[in-house]
């Protein structure tokens, strides 16, 4: 039980990390342009522990589902409060309220790059790094176009039609994004050899858990759980870049699937679930716990952005309209939409519980 306390605890820092950078983007954007900060507070409800410094009230309140910089003349509880002194947000222009608005996602996305950074320099699990292996062969599978072949477990494949690789995930690439022959350039101990093969389309599950047709030759990777894989400082950034636009796109990519309906809405997922990972990858390790930190605080920046009112992007929007109209939208209308988008994510926030719930029972 104490064991488990504290790894909710730690949980609960991590959660607290991710929307302290979050917030810290949107505090040092408003600093910038010269906007008064009036409250920096990680958490929501009652203040538990609040101090004056800087000329914002620094506070912590108990429930860790985000935080939020209250901007002088900008309070989301209050759509329609404004002021016109020069230190307001409102007296700002659109574009640089714009900028104030996106540095909050964008610090997510940053700090996910650093951390996908320190994870590769310091080496990283398997885990975190499963696509840079090398393209040795682990099985054959029988019956396939690579058993046909003449390929054979241990082969290093170095070469996809003339283009040498290093990663297992450009061998896979290679083969998916192939529409006939290919040719591999192997190493087979001190023999180099070069097959030739046909791919076939097989059916597999993505990553949303949809049957896709894919193409496969039937080899699986040598991998072993407890290996690490160490990049050189340049491959540390080519890592950390890759890592952190692959997640961002498949976030951006999932969100479009469960919105239009691709991708069942059973898989939106609640606080319980985003805890359960951070307690489950705590308990793996450092390095393990700061690989689904860097997951999460991408999805946090993502989400941040969609054009919901009450979310970053909604607000983006209200600006967007006031470049273009040169007039801020109609107060009657802001305010509705801006309780819409409340409800709304109230809703959301609620469903995912109940979808936690449902797994925690199943």
């Amino acid at each position: 039980m104490f064991e488990l306390i504290i790894y909710v605890f730690i949980a609960l820092l991590a959660l607290s990390a991710l929307v302290f950078f979050h917030e810290l983007g949107h505090f040092s954007a408003a600093k910038f342009f010269g906007v008064k900060v009036e409250r920096f507070s990680i958490g929501f409800g009652k203040i538990l522990f609040k101090k004056e410094w800087l000329g914002t009230e620094w506070a912590f309140a108990p429930i860790l589902l985000g935080g939020y910089v209250k901007l002088k003349g900008q309070d989301d509880t209050d759509p329609l409060a404004r002021s016109t002194d020069p230190d307001s947000y409102n007296s700002k222009k659109p574009w640089q309220r714009i900028v104030i608005l996106l540095a909050g996602p964008l610090a997510n996305i940053v700090l996910a790059f650093f951390i996908y950074l320190f994870i590769a320099i310091k080496g990283a699990p398997i885990i975190a790094a499963s696509s840079y292996i090398p393209p040795v062969v682990g099985k054959v599978v029988p019956n396939t176009p690579a058993a046909k072949a003449g390929l054979k477990a241990e082969d290093k494949i170095i070469k996809i039609n003339n283009t040498p690789i290093r990663y297992w995930y450009q061998l896979k690439d290679a083969i998916v994004n192939s529409s006939d022959r290919i040719t591999l350039n192997v190493l087979r101990g001190d023999s180099e050899l070069e097959l030739t093969l046909t791919p076939k389309i097989e059916e597999r599950s993505n990553e949303f858990n949809q049957t896709v047709k894919q193409r496969v030759i039937g080899i699986v990777p040598k991998i072993d759980k407890n290996t690490t894989v160490h990049f050189s400082p340049i491959e540390a950034l080519h890592y950390a870049l890759n890592e952190t636009k692959k997640s961002t796109l498949l976030i951006t990519k999932g969100i479009q699937k469960v919105s239009t309906g691709e991708v069942e809405s059973k898989n939106i997922a609640g606080a319980l679930t985003i805890f359960d990972l951070l307690i489950s990858f705590a308990k793996a390790g450092l390095l393990y716990l700061l690989f689904i930190m860097a997951l999460i605080s991408v999805n946090l920046g993502v989400i941040n952005l969609l054009p919901i009112p009450a979310l970053d992007g909604g607000h983006i929007l209200f600006n967007i309209y006031e470049m273009i109209t040169k007039k801020p939208p109609n107060e009657e209308v802001l305010y509705r939409l801006t309780i819409a988008g409340w409800i709304f994510l109230m809703g959301i926030m609620v469903f995912g519980l109940y979808n936690d719930i449902n797994r925690i029972w199943g």
